[in-house]
């Protein structure tokens, strides 16, 4: 995103909406990826590893195959996508660009994903950092390379910020297969597909994916939304979302740590344990990204400032980046333990808490907001205090305990 940043105000825009297409194309790996961490991870915790491989081996087989009709939809889809957004013509004719490259990569993007949260579910979270590592240095040299045209090679652009995402997500799904070739892995490959394994899968997998799916489609609305504040509103917000990514991050580590004690506990039988794994795993979090929200308020205009220099775009995310930075504890919370229920296997919980929130607590007040005439940091508001309302709900259901008997 920085160097794209240098290239204009529209290629960060379509740099930044791609992501939203993204999510799009979790829905699908959601399908078995939380189905199949709830049922790897317990079936560690009961001690047995060969099972939890063989279901690695049939979640592949999976993966492979939904891969292949996403990124045909994706690759000739991806104008539309960007039209449908109501995204201005050069960020249409750069997002489609950067997209259609994006989609050509979506089976190594769909093995990545399968692998790391498998190696995850199993406990092995090491192993991932390590590769996470070598393939953000692959993809920044690559990014340097590719985009401004160094080394020998013609400058490419957006384009080249696509390849060099592609080449790293290639490594990642080499280095993944070396390690799970060996002995001593968390996990390892054995080809056996055990059908009742994966009808487990399918049901607690079905409902994560219509989570992530109506999630999904209400964040589209809500980036439709902010759309229409113009080109400028778009990259303001992408910018502040990246940034508030760096708060992010603990959130989601600690909700996968959250997501593998509890299921390894549970397989073990021992509920108070799985529990108690939650909590701890919140407590960590929220202290990690409120510590980073304070930066966000105090900071803002300076952090936004590495991505791009627009004074309209800086004052935007600066906006979000304050907001944001305030909500970041009810955030942590939320991450966490919606993680914590989904390794348990109660994905029909969260599915009703985050339809029921996103669409009556953030699309539907911003879409008001934005029709009575309210700036975009109205709408900023909204989702904050979407976030604050969501992050109280769910301490509510993890204190009640209902979802340590989910069976999986």
């Amino acid at each position: 995103m920085l160097m794209v940043g240098m290239i204009s105000v529209s290629a960060l825009a379509a740099v930044g909406m791609s992501m939203q297409f993204m999510m799009i194309i979790n829905i699908f790996m959601t399908l078995y990826v939380v189905g199949g961490n709830a049922l790897i991870s317990r079936f560690i915790g009961q001690g047995r590893k060969r099972r939890a491989s063989a279901l690695l081996f049939s979640l592949g087989i999976s993966s492979i195959s939904l891969s292949v009709f996403v990124s045909i939809a994706g690759y000739f889809g991806s104008e539309n996508f960007y039209i449908w957004m109501g995204a201005s013509s050069d960020v249409v004719f750069q997002g489609s660009m950067y997209f259609k490259i994006i989609s050509l990569g979506v089976v190594v993007i769909f093995i990545d994903n399968l692998l790391y949260n498998s190696l995850s579910a199993a406990g092995d979270t090491t192993s991932s950092l390590y590769i996470k590592l070598l393939s953000a240095l692959i993809n920044a040299f690559l990014n340097y390379v590719l985009i401004f045209g160094h080394f020998g090679f013609e400058a490419m652009g957006i384009e080249g910020a696509a390849y060099a995402t592609v080449i790293a997500y290639c490594f990642n799904v080499i280095a993944y297969f070396i390690l799970i070739q060996k002995v001593k892995s968390k996990l390892n490959i054995i080809p056996i597909i055990r059908l009742k394994d994966m009808k487990r899968v399918w049901n607690v997998g079905w409902s994560a994916a219509a989570d992530r799916a109506i999630s999904s489609a209400s964040f589209l609305v809500f980036v439709a939304i902010i759309t229409s504040y113009g080109t400028v509103g778009l990259a303001g917000y992408q910018v502040g979302l990246r940034i508030e990514g760096i708060a992010f991050m603990p959130g989601f580590g600690f909700a996968i740590a959250a997501m593998a004690l509890v299921g390894q506990n549970l397989g073990a039988n021992d509920k108070e344990r799985a529990y108690n794994m939650g909590i701890i795993s919140g407590r960590i979090a929220y202290i990690f990204m409120g510590s980073v929200g304070v930066i966000m308020i105090v900071f803002p205009e300076a952090l936004v400032g590495f991505f791009t220099s627009d004074k309209a775009t800086i004052e935007v995310a600066s906006d979000y980046l304050i907001l944001v930075g305030l909500a970041q504890i009810p955030l942590a919370i939320m991450f966490v333990y919606s993680g914590a229920l989904r390794g348990a296997g109660a994905t029909k919980t969260t599915l009703k808490i985050n339809v029921l929130s996103l669409w009556f607590l953030r699309v539907i007040p911003s879409y008001i907001a934005y029709k009575i005439g309210y700036s975009i940091v109205a709408i900023f508001i909204i989702m904050n205090i979407e976030t604050l309302i969501k992050g109280l709900i769910y301490h509510h259901i993890y204190k009640k305990r209902i979802w340590l008997d989910t069976k999986v």
